[in-house]
């Protein structure tokens, strides 16, 4: 790679924030459903929330009970939150694997750019090295001749 196209190579910033990404608002309320249906709050509540449920219609209204044993209500309830639950997080899922996918080609680019850099910096480096050795010979034959 010639000097002018390193010089190029190097101005132009290749890295870039793929958390400044715009979302739509569909997007942004499946990643929240997704994080707090994914949590500890959402399971340990739900949880709660059934154990309530059954002690409800089996002790507490007993006789007047709005879903009895077996729960079939508590079952359609449970399946429907499943449905719709389940695409929700798969959306989000999806939209982290394109910001991962985004987040690693922007690797790829950086550390091409680096290895480029340093690979330039390795040759120039060499070419010193090489410089200085050619100039400490003359200097020593130089300080040969004049003794």
């Amino acid at each position: 790679m010639n000097e002018e196209s390193i010089h190029r190579l190097i101005k132009h910033k290749v890295s870039k924030n793929s958390r400044n990404e715009t979302s739509t608002f569909g997007q942004r309320t499946a990643d929240k459903i997704a994080k707090f249906g994914g949590s500890w709050t959402f399971i340990i509540s739900f949880g709660v929330v059934l154990v309530i449920w059954i002690i409800a219609n089996t002790i507490i209204l007993n006789d007047k009970a709005f879903d009895p044993y077996p729960f079939v209500f508590l079952n359609l309830v449970l399946s429907c939150l499943a449905a719709i639950q389940a695409p929700i997080i798969m959306m989000s899922q999806n939209r982290q694997s394109e910001k991962d996918r985004l987040t690693a080609a922007n690797d790829y680019q950086v550390n091409l750019k680096s290895e480029v850099i340093l690979e330039d910096l390795h040759n120039k480096i060499d070419t010193l090295t090489e410089q200085q050795k050619l100039l400490l010979r003359i200097f020593n034959d130089l300080n040969i001749e004049k003794r």
